[in-house]
């Protein structure tokens, strides 16, 4: 009977594991990296005696956001599966400051966030977490460009971050980059450089990739994203990414310097949840590296500078929360969502499908952003056939039937899928109803084998 029961069990487990356990990652790279964005003085207030000049109620003022409060809630931003911060300057600042772009000494922290001890700390502990480290380093300032130089290798070399991101990249000359990026990368390996840039087209941009810049922001694609997804019914055809050079250029909704894209969602008069999910299950799903501004887990909303700063709010609803964390879970374990090819398959008034392809693994994602249930065949040409679809959002398994899949989306839904060999009988449905009837039978019996035993003695 135990042998039995045992079996039973070994079968409910191995039936039980998603389809991509299997899955077996190589190295980490940039682009398998989700980032989440921290302005420092807006996060969370770690620490009171830091508190210098602190206004929590005028967001032009300090208003006590600190490293010690990201070290306190790295696990929060862990546990969203999320794998690097990126921080805005943490630099010494003049006076009001509290965005860290006013840099005054290249080779202090800002009282306000702590001190070099604390900024340490938070980087060994980030580390400890498996978190990689981004800070904005501005370099569009009065000081000079070798006295830059300087101030940057010292910060990798002393503090051991794992990149920059560096504003207004259009604002100083290509040839600085080139030297900026040569030094830097001297100090350690793989260190990545992001650049922003407004105003610019993606022609624009690749001179900065030349000189040695590994990733991008791109505005103008964050502005197509928004107009796209603030409500239904839109087009993809001018967001469709142009090809695997891609997959390092950073994806972005909004920042510290744009209106919260929740924002353009009330205008639309739409639900800002329903409107996140779409819009990040694309972000997280398309080449590039996902860019997430803190307070986007709760919609947070904010109309120009400084209202998009506002106070980061921990007591909230966790809907959105656990649905960036399963994005994130299946973005960490599915290489062909970070590294595979992708063509779209359909298209049409805001219902999207599209693959990626990895060395065997296959993903299909299908984003139905429209106001109605809608319903897409794709042929063996299109996705092998004789093979299933299962679906790892909401459980979802599309069998091949005459050699075609067909799709069916409620509104305001989406699926990721993986291909994977079809299942026969469904062994974890049977074993989940047997087992609970054979471990109940196998008590009673133990139960009367024990009482038998005591009235014999």
């Amino acid at each position: 009977m135990k042998r039995i029961i045992l079996i039973l069990i070994a079968i409910l487990l191995g039936v039980s594991s998603p389809a991509y356990a299997n899955v077996t990652k190589e190295n980490r790279q940039w682009q398998d990296e989700t980032i989440y964005s921290i302005m420092i003085d807006r996060f969370n207030n770690g620490n009171t005696q830091n508190d210098f000049d602190v206004d929590t109620k005028n967001l032009e003022k300090y208003n006590g956001g600190d490293f010690q409060g990201i070290i306190d809630k790295l696990d929060y931003i862990k546990d969203m599966e999320f794998t690097a911060i990126r921080l805005t300057p943490i630099f010494d600042n003049r006076e009001n400051g509290y965005h860290g772009y006013w840099v005054k000494d290249y080779y202090k922290v800002d009282e306000h966030f702590g001190t070099m001890k604390d900024f340490e700390k938070l980087v060994n502990e980030a580390h400890k977490r498996k978190l990689r480290v981004i800070i904005d380093f501005p370099a569009n300032s009065e000081v000079k460009g070798e006295n830059l130089i300087d101030a940057a290798t010292w910060w990798v070399k002393k503090t051991n971050i794992d990149g920059y991101s560096l504003p207004e990249v259009n604002k100083v000359p290509i040839s600085f980059w080139r030297e900026f990026s040569a030094a830097v990368k001297q100090q350690k390996k793989d260190f990545l450089l992001m650049g922003v840039s407004s105003g610019n087209t993606a022609d624009d941009l690749e001179v900065y990739h030349e000189a040695g810049i590994d990733s991008l922001f791109d505005y103008n694609e964050s502005e197509q994203m928004r107009q796209v997804f603030a409500t239904t019914d839109r087009s993809f055809q001018s967001i469709r990414p142009a090809g695997d050079k891609q997959n390092l250029d950073a994806h972005f909704f909004d920042n510290e310097f744009t209106k919260r894209f929740t924002t353009d969602i009330v205008d639309e008069r739409q639900f800002p949840g329903a409107r996140w999910k779409t819009a990040l299950t694309y972000l997280y799903t398309t080449p590039g590296i996902p860019v997430m501004y803190y307070g986007t887990e709760i919609a947070l909303t904010g109309g120009d500078i400084p209202d998009n700063r506002r106070l980061m709010n921990f007591r909230t609803e966790k809907d959105l929360i656990d649905y960036i964390t399963k994005l994130g879970e299946l973005r960490n374990q599915l290489p062909s969502l970070t590294r595979g090819t992708m063509e779209m398959l359909y298209e049409k008034s805001g219902m999207a499908v599209y693959k990626r392809v990895y060395k065997g693994e296959t993903s299909i994602i299908a984003i139905n952003n429209t106001n109605k249930s809608q319903k897409v065949t794709l042929t063996g040409d299109q996705v092998e056939g004789g093979k299933e679809l299962r679906g790892l959002l909401g459980g979802d398994i599309v069998r091949s039937r005459d050699n075609q899949y067909i799709l069916i989306l409620d509104r305001d839904n989406s699926e990721i899928y993986v291909l994977a060999e079809k299942t026969g009988l469904n062994l974890k449905f049977i074993a989940a109803a047997v087992i609970p009837g054979i471990l109940a039978i196998w008590f009673l019996l133990l139960v009367f084998r024990r009482s038998k035993t005591n009235i014999v003695e």
